[in-house]
């Protein structure tokens, strides 16, 4: 009976990858608001004034460690040079509609590359204090007007474990201004209401180099590679991924459908183009470079997150092109993925190929119409025109300059 079932599925993902490796890949524009959306062009529809900060905030950190520029947080700094020559950027503060203070809070990295956010809230509180006490923008709204890229783990919680990032919470100056960022998890302390959630830095130009040709047959069914425990930190599995990553090790691991493990070839890139499904599941945080890499790569994302806020959501129809799978459901992914019909397939492949889905996760240098760095302008235009409410009355406080932990209100 396990020889015959097997058989079948072999069978059953033989035509699919016969159907899906078509010479000439059509593609599919996306319909209805959201294709409209990814497309918008935010030249003309707002404008930025970037605060000039000294070099200790930005420049000379980078210069310590020049690691940043290819790391996953690598947003802040590209988003960063982007706007110094942008459109959309003003000269004249009088005339902005946001405020945008350049700090690189995430370039502080171990020798083995991981990022420390220990220091992030005193630069935060140095770079506001700033700013508040040099120019009057920030105090007649207490940030409301101003934007803040905190690409972290856990956003502007500024604690890589989730528990620690829920005590610490958001911190408490930041409540008010619009958070860019990686992390987005629906009913979740650290997610603002109004931030806007962007992919991981993946390098372009890297993956660019990296293309097969598109008539390559989609020959492996699942893909994954990356850690199922952390062994230094969670080696039992039950707390990394909320256990979900083991869980796909315990159940698939001697599965021929599934092509997982924990080593990293060389061939990945082109792995993942070879694939019809890439395993997107959460780590200690919800997303994962993977979901950028396997959306460029057009392998559908088999997103396994639990209430995931994914990157423009109001401008991505991530239910179209991925597949989501509770975390609960591991064990079942099997059952799952091969009971997806070919044509459903096939569309979410078309979809994929779209050249202004690719864009949209990308953070390319020079940047390109309709990348990562417009969908987040475009963004911050759909929350233009600012409430009138947003502006205090002369005298009025609304956040508490000394709250948080004590460490934080240390100088920078």
């Amino acid at each position: 009976m396990r020889k015959w079932f097997w058989s079948f599925l072999f069978i059953a993902f033989g035509f699919v990858c016969s159907i899906a490796a078509e010479r000439n890949p059509r593609t599919e524009r996306i319909s209805g608001s959201a294709g409209d959306v990814l497309e918008d062009d935010p030249v003309g529809r707002l404008k930025v004034y970037v605060y000039e900060l000294p070099s200790k905030y930005n420049k000379k950190i980078l210069q310590k460690d020049p690691r940043c520029l290819s790391h996953m947080f690598a947003a802040e700094i590209y988003m960063h040079r982007f706007l110094l020559s942008s459109p959309v950027r003003t000269l004249n503060p009088e005339e902005a509609d946001w405020f945008y203070t350049p700090i690189y809070a995430t370039c502080d990295l171990t020798p083995t590359g991981l990022p420390l956010p220990f220091k992030s809230p005193r630069m935060v509180r140095s770079a506001i204090q700033l700013i508040s006490s040099s120019w009057p923008y920030w105090n007649r709204t207490e940030g409301a007007d101003h934007f803040f890229v905190v690409p972290h783990d856990f956003g502007a919680c500024f604690h890589y474990q989730e528990e620690k990032a829920i005590e610490r919470g958001i911190l408490p100056i930041l409540q008010r201004a619009t958070l860019v960022q990686t992390f987005g998890q629906r009913n979740h302390v650290c997610l603002n209401e109004g931030s806007i959630t962007i992919p991981p830095y993946a390098p372009p130009q890297k993956m660019q180099a990296r293309q097969i040709p598109l008539d390559t047959p989609r020959s492996i069914f699942v893909y994954f590679r990356g850690l199922f425990y952390d062994v230094n930190n969670d080696p039992e599995g039950g707390y990394y991924a909320r256990g979900a990553r083991a869980a796909v090790w315990e159940n698939f691991k001697n599965n021929p459908l599934f092509d997982i493990s924990t080593e990293h070839p060389t061939t990945y890139y082109e792995d993942m183009q070879r694939a019809i499904f890439c395993l997107c599941p959460l780590g200690w945080a919800p997303w994962s470079p993977r979901l950028v890499e396997a959306v460029v790569f057009g392998c559908i994302p088999v997103i396994i997150a639990d209430d995931i806020v994914l990157p423009f959501a109001d401008a991505i129809p991530w239910e179209e092109i991925g597949v989501f799978v509770a975390e609960e459901d591991v064990p079942k992914l099997d059952t799952i993925l091969t009971s997806i019909p070919p044509e459903v397939i096939l569309r979410k492949q078309r979809l994929l190929a779209n050249p202004s889905m690719k864009r949209a996760m990308l953070f390319p240098q020079p940047a390109l119409p309709g990348d990562a760095f417009h969908q987040i302008l475009n963004g911050l235009a759909r929350k233009l025109p600012h409430q009138k409410r947003i502006y205090l009355k002369p005298g009025e406080k609304i956040l508490n300059w000394t709250a948080g932990p004590v460490g934080d209100l240390k100088p920078w």
